[in-house]
């Protein structure tokens, strides 16, 4: 007994140790995330901290792929080809040059990971997280600095001239001088900021809780449709794959706008799985196009009943949030009216052409109705597909560029309505001083050129010897397709070889994957830039037009 009381004793200590140090170690870990934020995001730009962001992960990604083993042993991919996927998956592009059933289960996994933390609606969660946190933080250490440099007697900004390099204003002072001297009370602003903080940071749990609640019914709803229809489990039995693996990663991959599936026809062998379609569609608009609108209601609702302080300057502050996909009530209103106008187009546009075409083939017309609106509506930016796209007429091909290329919140926006926003702007860019970096900056239509230009470079042999696979065209919708992040791709067939050389093989990946090493690394900067193409959207202003 006094043996297994020792032993006890041991174990509790050793537990309590072990506690110790792991509550340590968190804390230690958090407090470098904070200091790394305060001391060093918070001085860079925010378009580098997120390419150092995409560049570390898919790297890692890359890493993890590389270590774990594929699920045939007759073909290993190559390493720019799993780096190349590494990428498409951080950036939800979807862009494929290796079969996706060549992946093992842990391979599906570890891909799962990259496209949810690389979607964006989860970094701008984290976004808004570290946000509240750190200036939380650091307004109670300028307090507890004010506090001890008061009993000093030193004038609470001080350590603001001095961390800025600045010198006081004489005419300032003496304004300041008089605004307290008028029974100005500053504690309203402190209360405002300290408010604002609060906002930030039940912005970002609602967000967080969004991205969890919707990504969880529709697993579970996809996991049970599987289940129970027959037709969609003899397909994933067939090829072997894991139910809830392949639940998981299509409906992580629809909501973070990636467009992968793990079967190598996409959604094509689930075409005539309607239930599975209308499943999949609220993930592919909820998770993109109608976000910020969706996420303005849910801040209205959850008003009614809580958290109205928070919620009301919410609604009524959205420009001092600062955050992208928070939009004013006016903005996210014609959001949701072009969201839907566009697809009522698209579906029109598409249904008329390819109604009767061969990719339609074989399903009645309740299967073409949700076939036709899933395939619209994952133009933007989804890129899950139905049918071949080099199958259909090039008056749809065009339509689904356009689309593609479209950013996710393009809206129409009377000018009356953006009368005041664009007065706004104005202010902005007199007071911009990086007048000389705007003018060099061009639009994102002449970097697609550029690209598309040396594309064309680099396979220039190809386009010569294929010119039916290497067409102008296709390789237009590649770059499109990569720089809107949406994964369509009109393939490579070999039936289309002008000189049949015998031993080709028809795989079912994406156009890129019969591209050179040149072309791949080219598609590669392509799928980065338009990851952060929110940043030059406004590029090119300096060229004018006449």
């Amino acid at each position: 007994m006094l043996a297994f009381s020792y032993i006890g004793k041991k174990l509790e200590q050793l537990c309590s140790g072990s506690c110790f140090v792991l509550s340590s170690s968190f804390r230690f870990v958090w407090f470098l995330v904070i200091c790394f934020y305060r001391y060093v995001a918070r001085r860079m730009n925010q378009f580098f901290i997120e390419v150092f962001y995409f560049l570390i992960v898919s790297c890692i990604g890359f890493l993890i792929l590389n270590a774990t083993n594929p699920r045939t042993t007759t073909f290993t991919p190559r390493k720019l080809d799993l780096f190349f996927t590494s990428v498409s998956a951080t950036t939800v592009s979807s862009m494929s040059v290796v079969e996706m059933e060549v992946f093992s289960n842990t391979q599906l996994i570890i891909m799962t990971i990259l496209m949810f933390i690389g979607g964006e609606v989860f970094t701008s969660m984290v976004g808004l997280l570290v946000r509240s946190f750190s200036r939380r933080g650091s307004i109670k250490e300028d307090c507890r600095v004010n506090d001890s440099m008061s009993d000093l007697g030193i004038p609470p900004n001080f350590h603001d001239h001095l961390e800025l390099g600045t010198i006081a204003n004489p005419q300032f002072e003496s304004s300041k001088s008089d605004i307290f001297e008028l029974g100005y009370d500053s504690e309203p602003v402190s209360n405002m900021e300290d408010l604002n903080i609060k906002s930030i940071k039940f912005l970002g749990l609602l967000v967080l809780g969004y991205l969890l609640l919707i990504q969880t019914l529709g697993v579970f709803s996809v996991y049970v449709y599987v289940n129970v229809i027959s037709s969609a489990k003899s397909v994933l039995r067939q090829k072997g794959l894991n139910i809830f693996t392949f639940s998981l990663f299509t409906v992580v991959s629809t909501f973070a706008s990636c467009g992968f599936v793990p079967t190598n026809e996409n959604m094509m062998v689930f075409s005539k799985n309607s239930g599975l379609l209308l499943l999949l569609i609220p993930q592919v608009l909820l998770g993109n196009t109608l976000f910020p609108s969706v996420l303005r209601f849910a801040v209205w609702s959850i008003g009614k009943f809580k958290k109205k302080d928070e919620t009301s300057y919410l609604l009524k502050n959205a420009k001092e949030i600062r955050f992208h996909h928070f939009l004013s009530h006016l903005h996210s209103s014609f959001l949701v009216l072009t969201v839907f106008g566009f697809i009522i187009i698209q579906f029109i546009l598409f249904s008329a052409v390819e109604w009767r075409s061969n990719g339609l083939a074989g399903m009645n017309s309740y299967q073409k109705f949700v076939g036709v609106m899933f395939q619209t509506i994952n133009t933007r930016h989804t890129g899950e597909t139905i049918v071949d796209l080099s199958t259909i007429a090039a008056a749809s091909l065009v339509l689904i560029v356009v689309m593609m290329y479209l950013p996710p919140y393009t809206s129409f926006f009377p000018l009356s309505a953006n009368k005041s926003g664009k007065r706004n702007s104005d202010q902005r860019k007199k007071k911009n001083k990086r007048v000389i970096l705007e003018n060099i900056v061009f639009s994102q239509l002449a970097y697609l050129v550029i690209f598309i230009i040396l594309i064309c470079i680099t396979e220039r042999r190809n386009i010569k010897d294929d010119p039916l696979n290497f067409s102008v065209l296709n390789i237009v919708i590649e770059v499109i397709s990569a720089y809107g992040n949406v994964g369509f791709t009109t393939g490579y067939s070999c039936g289309r070889q002008l000189k049949p050389d015998g031993i080709c093989e028809n795989k079912w990946f994406g156009f890129a994957g019969k591209w050179s090493d040149s072309g791949k690394l080219i598609l590669i900067l392509v799928m980065f830039f338009g990851r952060l193409k929110k940043f030059n959207m406004n590029g090119g202003k300096a060229w004018k037009l006449l």
